[in-house]
């Protein structure tokens, strides 16, 4: 039987994939110091490699496809077909962001004040490639780790990637600037994009994790409503297309369902009970197919 060999970025990025693949229909477990996951499904292989090295491994074919950070496809350089951006990261469904920061008491301002300076950073090339942009040159070391704790004594900047800010402010850095944002791509190799099957598979595989991305952030809204207030409720209700409305038996109004950011559930419930709706249920999705 013909099988997709996949890859599953390990580290920071695996308990968010694993769950997302999850509401997208794949049960995938992970024995402990093992880097080959199983999945529920005969045709997919699944290994887990660092997002670091995923670009490079679908590039040379050793694997047929996997999700990384598109900051380290541009690290790499890779030669990869893009299937989908994917916008989730490690705590909420957003861009992470590589910045360039300084300690708060540094006298470094802006960008050009790091000429002739030291910076740390595990995303050597893309900060190269920055700095250089911008008429700056500067020294720039690798980072194996604790990159936040090395400015001011050992360097004078660093390149860190952040979701929301708070490690970089735990340790009394200030923000320069934006390197780079960066999403979840699923990339493919491009022979694997070739062959037929596979690339059904794949196409088959981005369409599920696209639509199980867009439910992380909706709900859907079922409620019966009256003929007196149908007009009403429709008015203040969002929907991702149109709301579906159906008649009730012996003619007892109107059955409604539709799909709304979650954020706005919260706010418009209220709001739909008072215009007349009835019997309201919200629920969770897995997916939603656009």
């Amino acid at each position: 039987m013909a099988s997709l060999i996949l890859g599953i970025p390990k580290g920071s990025l695996q308990e968010a994939t694993v769950e997302m693949m999850k509401r997208a229909g794949y049960k995938v477990r992970v024995p402990q110091r093992s880097y080959y996951p199983s999945i529920d499904d005969e045709e997919l292989e699944g290994r887990l490699i660092r997002p670091q090295d995923m670009s490079r491994y679908v590039e040379k074919g050793i694997i047929d496809a996997g999700l990384t950070g598109a900051d380290w496809v541009k690290e790499n350089g890779s030669d990869v077909k893009v299937v989908a951006s994917l916008v989730y990261a490690k705590q909420q469904l957003t861009k992470v962001r590589w910045v360039m920061a300084v300690p708060e008491a540094s006298p470094i301002r802006k960008v050009s004040d790091l000429q002739g300076k030291r910076i740390a950073t595990e995303l050597v090339n893309v900060t190269r490639g920055f700095l250089s942009e911008r008429g700056v040159t500067a020294e720039i070391e690798f980072s194996h780790g604790a990159t936040e704790a090395k400015a001011p004594h050992l360097v004078d900047a660093i390149v860190e990637l952040t979701e929301t800010g708070s490690s970089l402010r735990a340790n009394n850095l200030r923000i320069l600037d934006t390197v780079m944002e960066s999403t979840t791509l699923f990339i493919a190799n491009h022979d694997s994009w070739r062959d037929p099957w596979k690339k059904e598979k794949i196409e088959n595989l981005a369409m599920l994790f696209t639509g199980a991305i867009i439910a992380g952030e909706k709900v859907g809204l079922k409620m019966n409503v009256p003929i007196s207030s149908l007009e009403q409720v429709l008015k203040k209700l969002p929907a991702l297309r149109r709301p579906t409305v159906s008649p009730l038996a012996e003619g007892a109004g109107y059955a409604i369902e539709t799909v709304i950011d979650e954020s706005v559930a919260r706010r418009i419930i209220p709001e739909l009970k008072r215009a007349g709706a009835e019997g309201i249920i919200e629920y969770s999705l897995n997916k939603v197919i656009l």
